[in-house]
C-alpha cells in the first residue's frame, strides 16, 4: 500500500502522538505488570544484561486487546490507508518502553523478541525510538520494513534458531545504531 508523502511537519507531528501514545499506554499498564520469573530470566539471561531483565516487567491481558491508537483516525484523514497502519490488536505482543504486554501465553521466542526492543528503547529513549520507527515505517512501507522491527526479527530467528550459540543483544542492537541501520 502506498503511503501519503507527508511534510517534515507531519511527520515531527506523528512522531509526537507516537511517544505520546507509547508513554501512555505503558502508564496504563504498569500497574498490572510483573517482573520476569526465575525460568524466564534464565532462559534470557545468555543474551540480555541483568539490569533490562530487572526492568522489563510483563502482563498478559485476559478478555481485552490493546487498541490502536486513538489518532490513527487523524491519519487516515491526511492520507494514509486504515489498512496500511499497524493493527495492535492482531499483534502478539507490543512493548512500551520497559512493559510488554501480551495478548496470551507466550513462549521464550515471543518475549525475546519484545525484550529486544527494551534494549532499544534503553539505548535510543523514547522520544528517538519513536523517531526512529516512524521514520523507518514510513521509508518502508510496512509494519515488517521498519529497521527496528527488522533487528528485533533477525536477533530472535538467530535465538530460536540456536539458543545455544549465545550473543549479546546490547551489542547487536549497538552495531545498528552505530551502522545507522535504524
Amino acid at each position: 500500500m502506498a503511503l501519503p508523502n507527508l511534510s517534515d511537519e507531519h511527520v515531527a507531528l506523528v512522531i509526537q502522538l507516537v511517544a505520546a501514545y507509547i508513554g501512555q499506554q505503558r502508564e496504563i499498564y504498569r500497574p498490572a505488570v510483573l517482573p520476569l520469573n526465575q525460568n524466564q530470566r534464565t532462559a534470557m539471561l545468555p543474551f540480555f544484561s541483568p539490569s533490562t531483565l530487572d526492568a522489563a516487567r510483563v502482563v498478559i491481558l485476559t478478555g481485552e486487546r490493546v487498541a490502536n491508537p486513538p489518532f490513527y483516525a487523524e491519519l487516515v484523514k491526511i492520507g494514509f490507508e486504515a489498512g496500511s497502519l499497524p493493527d495492535f490488536t492482531n499483534m502478539a505482543a507490543i512493548t512500551f518502553v520497559d512493559t510488554v504486554v501480551t495478548h496470551g501465553p507466550y513462549d521464550d521466542r515471543l518475549l525475546f523478541h519484545e525484550l529486544v526492543h527494551v534494549v532499544q528503547y534503553e539505548k535510543l529513549g523514547l522520544a528517538e525510538f519513536a523517531a526512529k520507527y516512524v521514520k523507518g515505517f514510513l521509508r518502508g512501507g510496512s509494519y515488517e520494513a521498519i529497521p527496528l522491527e527488522v533487528n528485533a526479527y533477525e536477533l530472535d530467528n538467530r535465538f530460536a534458531d540456536a539458543p545455544a550459540n549465545t550473543f549479546s543483544v546490547d551489542e547487536e542492537v549497538q552495531d545498528w545504531i552505530d551502522w545507522e541501520m535504524f
